[in-house]
């Protein structure tokens, strides 16, 4: 563990050579660390997204949370970006991808970098590392957290392909950590996204709690469940110590 960290906001490129905001939680210390990108959930890059990246460095990761609201409302509140980005439809699936990329490379590009990059996300932000698991190559092990429209009924401008149809070319080992009672991912879309990962041979772990719904991480929220949250977390740690080292 590590006591002594750095924790701040940044800028990096992002989609396109954008300017985006990131914030970057590392240990103090020469490392060299493995990395974590937090995807954050559709409430935003709020206070809880930033709490769970200093965690990662508290572990001993290099982890940035970048902000994928930051061109709707920069320098708004986390609320107002969020609402924002839903009015315009939500965030575009390739500038999430972009902008993704963009934290991998900044990550590797740091001098206490061992290389090795993990990405995980929550709600909207599960989804989110489920496409981004399937886009980027330079991925090396990915946390899904109750990513609800991986199996996606409707398509839009936004979202035109489901993630699901996206397995094929999944490019790391997917942990995903699901509640029994969630609507959205429920058991029956979690059993899809399995039976296609069996299908194309792909490296993963899934596990559901039960008497647990949506967002049983956040401890700000009713939705917290504390059991859950425990042991999912000791499963993050045992997924990347084993898949980052």
């Amino acid at each position: 563990m590590y006591e002594g960290m750095i924790a701040e906001t940044i800028h990096l490129p992002g989609h396109n050579g954008d300017d985006i905001e990131g914030y970057l939680a590392r240990p103090l210390g020469s490392g060299p660390y493995p990395g974590v990108i937090v995807i954050h959930h559709m409430p935003g890059w709020d206070e809880a997204s930033k709490e769970i990246t200093r965690k990662f460095a508290f572990h001993g990761y290099a982890a940035i949370c970048p902000n994928l609201h930051y061109r709707e409302a920069p320098g708004s509140s986390s609320d107002d970006a969020a609402a924002a980005s839903r009015a315009a439809g939500g965030v575009p699936d390739d500038r999430c991808i972009g902008d993704i990329e963009g934290s991998a490379k900044y990550l590797r590009s740091l001098p206490y970098s061992t290389g090795k990059i993990g990405v995980i996300g929550y709600c909207s932000g599960g989804r989110q590392v489920y496409l981004v698991a399937c886009n980027i190559p330079s991925l090396d092990a990915a946390v899904d957290c109750y990513g609800g429209r991986v199996v996606q009924e409707q398509l839009t401008t936004a979202a035109p392909v489901a993630p699901i149809d996206m397995t094929a070319n999944l490019n790391c080992p997917i942990l995903g950590l699901f509640g029994a009672d969630d609507a959205n991912p429920d058991p029956d879309q979690v059993s899809t996204i399995e039976s296609a990962l069996k299908t194309h041979g792909k490296t993963y772990e899934f596990h559901t709690y039960q008497d647990t719904g949506h967002g049983f991480f956040s401890v700000d929220r009713p939705s917290y469940r504390q059991e859950a949250a425990t042991d999912g977390w000791a499963k993050i740690f045992e997924w990347y110590g084993k898949h980052l080292s």
